[in-house]
């Protein structure tokens, strides 16, 4: 009789999913020959227990399962979509599973309707290099193809690169251009990566994946630490990072689904078409207005088509960068834009404070332009109230009469009988020199340390604003 009350308990705790202390604490008080029976019948599992997964904000830092573990949750190996990664169901696949199809939905949703503007260029470029196309996945756990994404350590662009590893992966990164942010560059630098970390690790993608996100040193210490190379059960120890242990399932969660969206729930999503472009080499530093005006485009069309572009022009001394046009616009920029001198695609630009009975069409006339492209550069109406606004003006030779700012304090201090009334500044620029800058203006060196109360050993800092012409206006008393 007591068998079969203890017998009638285990059946009650297994079928409710109390715990298996209690049960094998019952267990215990059988004999031998019972408790092998009885360990050897499947545990049954209620749908109670299936639908408790937990929210990602419960998930321990340690995973417990191997790389088979509750399969039936989401159905079988069998039932995965077709991959050139090596897929698979897990509990922690599970988790993430279920995460993006409840509380990360939203997100997901979202990340789902950018994917087919970059996923045929991105895998295109993957293709390219060897390596499988699904990686293109891996760029969206970490951006969610947004070009503009940066972390809280600065790792920036659709694969969040940092800046040295964007650098080794010649990804030009300066004032003017920042190539993490380039679709197709930092997909070629991504793939350049984990094909080195594919190969440093025996060609295993789970640990590659991981590196990726970790750093390759920390994966290969854990390797050492644990004497394994099964990303599941170095998972389990507490050495890597949760992020680190929770890349790979998300990586694999977020390939499942975003192959076979409508199996999960996302159907009827608004997707964004896939980018059709055409690629000109601009070889000297244009202006973005001028091109958008030249090709008929929007300049915040090409803002957008080209992310990595920092200011408002291709970047100088790149003499075969490659700008992204809509698809048609390639010979028409040819025919519009590259027939133009190079001194003609560019005006330098510097600031100006408007001053008192000042007209656009007079500071036009100051700054050899006209009222038309004054306006269009400072994105005002030609009719627009310029009281108190400061303006972007092409700049002059420094031979001519410009006006940029008004008199500042220490101006007014240094000239006792006179009165500044028009001074130009030039804003230093990454690798500007004394010699280089009074080349460019017309002037001479010691004309402008004059200026300037500086030397040829100056140091010049990118920012910097120096003076570079100054026009006096005697007071007639």
């Amino acid at each position: 009789m007591r068998i079969f009350f203890i017998l009638l308990v285990l059946m009650l705790f297994a079928t409710t999913g109390w715990s298996d202390d209690v049960s094998s604490r019952l267990l215990n008080e059988l004999s031998p020959q019972q408790k092998k029976a009885e360990t050897k019948k499947p545990r049954p599992t209620s749908e109670l227990e299936n639908s408790l997964i937990p929210d990602i904000s419960d998930l321990t830092d340690s995973y417990g399962g191997q790389a088979n573990d509750k399969k039936d949750v989401y159905g079988s190996a069998e039932t995965l979509p077709k991959s050139d990664l090596p897929l698979t169901l897990n509990n922690q696949v599970n988790h993430f599973l279920n995460y993006f199809q409840t509380t990360g939905r939203r997100g997901f949703s979202r990340w789902l309707s950018r994917s087919e503007r970059y996923i045929p260029m991105m895998k295109d470029a993957l293709k390219k290099e060897g390596l499988p196309e699904d990686l293109v996945y891996l760029a969206m756990i970490e951006s969610g193809f947004t070009n503009h994404a940066r972390s809280v350590a600065n790792a920036v662009g659709p694969w969040q690169f940092m800046s040295g590893t964007g650098k080794h992966y010649d990804l030009k990164i300066n004032e003017w251009i920042d190539e993490r942010k380039d679709p197709v560059k930092s997909t070629v630098a991504a793939a350049t990566y984990l094909k080195a970390l594919y190969t440093m690790f025996n060609n295993n993608w789970y640990l590659a994946t991981a590196g990726y996100n970790a750093g390759e040193n920390k994966i290969l210490r854990a390797i050492n630490m644990y004497d394994t190379r099964d990303f599941w059960e170095i998972s389990k120890g507490s050495y890597l990072k949760k992020e680190t242990k929770d890349y790979v399932p998300k990586l694999l969660a977020a390939t499942i689904i975003a192959k076979d969206p409508e199996k999960y729930g996302f159907a009827d999503l608004a997707y964004l078409p896939a980018m059709d472009l055409d690629t000109v080499t601009v070889p000297t530093r244009t202006d973005l207005g001028l091109i958008a005006k030249l090709i008929d485009v929007s300049y915040m069309t090409l803002k957008d088509l080209n992310p990595e572009l920092l200011k408002q022009c291709t970047p100088p001394d790149y003499p075969d960068y490659q700008l992204k046009l809509p698809k048609g616009k390639g010979d028409v920029f040819i025919a519009k834009v590259l027939s133009l001198p190079a001194n003609e695609r560019f005006t330098e630009l510097a600031t100006y404070k408007v001053q008192k009975h000042d007209t656009l069409a007079s500071i036009a006339a100051k700054f050899n332009t006209t009222t038309e492209k004054l306006a269009e550069i400072n994105n005002i109406k030609p009719s627009a109230t310029l009281k108190n606004k400061t303006l972007s003006v092409p700049t002059v030779p420094a031979n001519s009469v410009v006006a940029v700012a008004q008199n500042s304090e220490a101006n007014k201090e240094e000239t006792t009988k006179g009165q500044l009334d028009d001074i130009l500044y030039y804003s230093i620029k990454d690798g500007d020199t004394l010699a280089s800058i009074s080349e460019k203006f017309n002037i001479t060196p010691s004309t402008l340390s004059s200026l300037n109360n500086i030397n040829a050993q100056t140091a010049l800092k990118p920012g910097q604003r120096i003076i570079i012409t100054k026009n006096l206006r005697r007071d007639n008393s």
